[in-house]
């Protein structure tokens, strides 16, 4: 623990301003040191999109950086602060757009990642370092700022609140029979599976008794696949692609038996609802930024392929070491991804013996 941390801290501000899985994976330490600090103002500076998300979390202060106004989201964040003091700032991202923003929040100490993991001037921003990582994944490298300050280990838990109006939406819009989502868009083209594979895999599920629901944002990109996957599927699709916000996305989540996506934001979204995720990863480490509770699930094309590039262990792949390549993700087959679903239904996993268990 930080020697000069208050045993009584009245104000805490949390910096992360970004994507939708890392402000994910930081709630549930935010929450944790909510449960520890109960008494203590938390403010978290975050994106604007990202906020859409996580507005109704219960007892935060958000205060919005829109990056799309440039200097200006600065001069905001200065007036926003004004008059403000916080006993600590947890700094949990190291882009330099984040780490100029660390700048504008004044508080006596200003905590960064571990120095060895610095980078885009990051430790010129904060005045101490994590000390002592203890893991690899992302969700473990926020939770080491909990520890930093006194907040004791536990299993990560998250609270993100549905309005009403999302619960009725996702009544009327989402099937009344168990199903699952296929959330097939990554932020890069090269991270896509192919369409067919998910037709196919789509088709399984529906075989197997379960509705498919296809969701995705309304980028050309998102829409161009899903159109594809519709076009090579023998079964019905409930396609939602560009039709949902973030929280009737969630809702959409939250509903499901099990998700079926690529390294991305809906990945980390469903983990966060206890719904079961088979991730599909080639270019990143899925011990890194996998789906945290369902690592056990995930079809692995990264792991071979990076350490023999690198001709080492798992264990000494370099932290945020990132594969290029057009067909990485071709590796990965339909055998395997249904294989991960009969494994995961077999075991237990399916959405309703997760949600008897949370209930108990």
């Amino acid at each position: 623990m930080l020697e000069n941390f208050p045993q009584s801290p009245q104000a805490i501000c949390i910096l992360r301003l970004s994507a939708i899985g890392d402000v994910c994976h930081a709630v549930s330490t935010v929450q944790a040191i909510q449960r520890q600090y109960p008494e203590a103002l938390i403010t978290w500076v975050i994106g604007k999109v990202e906020a859409q998300l996580l507005k109704h979390l219960p007892d935060v202060e958000f205060i919005i950086f829109d990056k799309s106004k440039g200097v200006k989201a600065y001069a905001e964040l200065r007036k926003a602060m004004k008059g403000r003091q916080y006993d600590i700032l947890l700094h949990m991202q190291l882009a330099f757009r984040a780490n100029l923003a660390a700048y504008f929040i004044p508080a006596t100490i200003k905590l960064g990642f571990e120095k060895k993991r610095s980078k885009e001037l990051h430790s010129l921003f904060v005045n101490e370092h994590i000390t002592d990582s203890k893991g690899m994944h992302v969700l473990e490298g926020f939770r080491d700022f909990a520890r930093a300050i006194g907040v004791p280990d536990s299993k990560p838990l998250w609270n993100i609140p549905l309005p009403h109006e999302v619960e009725l939406w996702a009544d009327n819009q989402l099937p009344q029979e168990p199903f699952i989502v296929i959330s097939p868009g990554a932020s890069k083209a090269e991270r896509n599976w192919l369409a067919a594979r998910y037709a196919k895999v789509a088709d399984y599920c529906h075989s197997k008794g379960y509705k498919v629901v296809m969701t995705g944002g309304p980028s050309s990109m998102e829409r161009e696949l899903g159109d594809s996957i519709l076009s090579h599927s023998k079964s019905p699709i409930v396609d939602l692609i560009g039709q949902t916000n973030l929280k009737q996305l969630l809702a959409a989540l939250k509903a499901a038996q099990c998700v079926i996506a690529p390294d991305s934001g809906p990945a980390h979204m469903a983990v966060t609802q206890g719904t079961p995720v088979i991730g599909l990863y080639a270019h990143s480490n899925p011990r890194r930024t996998g789906p945290y509770l369902y690592l056990d699930y995930v079809a692995d094309a990264y792991t071979k392929n990076a350490t023999q590039q690198l001709n080492c262990s798992v264990e000494e792949l370099p932290w945020g070491y990132r594969l290029k390549g057009d067909n990485l993700m071709q590796q990965i087959s339909v055998e395997q991804v249904t294989q991960l679903i009969e494994q995961a239904l077999q075991n237990g996993l399916d959405k309703n013996i997760i949600d008897q268990d949370r209930d108990q």
